[in-house]
């Protein structure tokens, strides 16, 4: 099976890579995701990207629970986020318009790829139970945040 991983973390890495899309926007779509997905491992992981990408430890703790203080724009990110892993239909017109009212149809296509391998990934590290790296321990811990 190594060739499946290749090809898939082959696919995982351009999707997270620098595309048109900046990383901070992409944390958030993982964050979110990865913490309505209940995925312990890529919370804890996704946190301490996020705050490499310029979040807070405010900002990604609200992305695990209840997100206040957000621009527009990732407030409809957000939403769609919720939408999307709330049901397997397909996200509502409303969350889809409102996340059109902030980005172009190409950064929509790839915000969805984003999401769609996040939940790939939040599946393989939940049920591989992978254990959160003691760098990342530390650095939630250092923050004062406690681990999912």
């Amino acid at each position: 099976m190594p060739e499946l991983v290749e090809v898939t973390l082959s696919f995982v890495g351009r999707v997270y890579a620098e595309t048109s899309i900046d990383v901070r926007t992409k944390e958030i779509v993982i964050l979110r995701v990865s913490a309505r997905s209940g995925c312990r491992y890529c919370v804890d992981t996704h946190t301490v990207a996020a705050w490499d990408a310029g979040l807070g430890v405010e900002e990604t703790v609200g992305l695990c629970a209840t997100p206040s203080g957000l621009s527009h724009p990732e407030a409809a990110l957000v939403a769609w986020c919720d939408a999307l892993c709330a049901a397997p239909e397909p996200v509502p017109d409303a969350a889809v318009d409102r996340l059109r009212e902030h980005f172009a149809e190409h950064e929509v296509v790839e915000l969805t790829l984003v999401a769609g391998a996040t939940l790939m990934l939040n599946r393989f590290c939940t049920a591989l139970e992978l254990p959160t790296s003691p760098a990342t321990l530390g650095r939630l811990e250092a923050a004062g945040v406690a681990p999912r």
